[in-house]
């Protein structure tokens, strides 16, 4: 078993990969996770300009639990809600060197549902 720390350090790593490909731009901006053990976060970032143009998180949205599909599912519904309010409807998905799969996958197809198209 491989120990979180280490973990960590090789999704970074993978992670650091995917963004020298990765960008987002003001017309199609990124759409950013993070994972915690507890909860989940998404922002939408304009990397031209360096700002975070909406975000969404389990913790801000006070769910009492955010370690799970369903709330990653609840998230990426709320972020796409808040990047289409914002005029935003093409977006650059960047899984944050995670594997697509569990609640990040949940959040990606929540966030497609919802009428973010990437």
């Amino acid at each position: 078993m491989i120990p979180q720390r280490k973990r960590n350090e090789i999704r970074q790593r993978v992670h650091t990969r995917i963004r020298r490909r990765l960008a987002g731009t003001e017309q199609r901006p990124r759409l950013n996770i993070y994972r915690s053990l507890n909860h989940i976060y998404a922002q939408v970032v304009d990397d031209s300009k360096g700002i975070t143009i909406v975000s969404a998180s389990t913790v801000a949205a006070k769910m009492k639990t955010g370690g799970n599909v369903t709330a990653a599912k609840e998230v990426g519904k709320l972020i796409a809600e808040r990047a289409k309010e914002k005029g935003i409807s093409k977006v650059v998905f960047d899984r944050g060197g995670y594997l697509y799969h569990g609640r990040i996958k949940a959040l990606a197809d929540a966030a497609r549902e919802a009428g973010l198209e990437f």
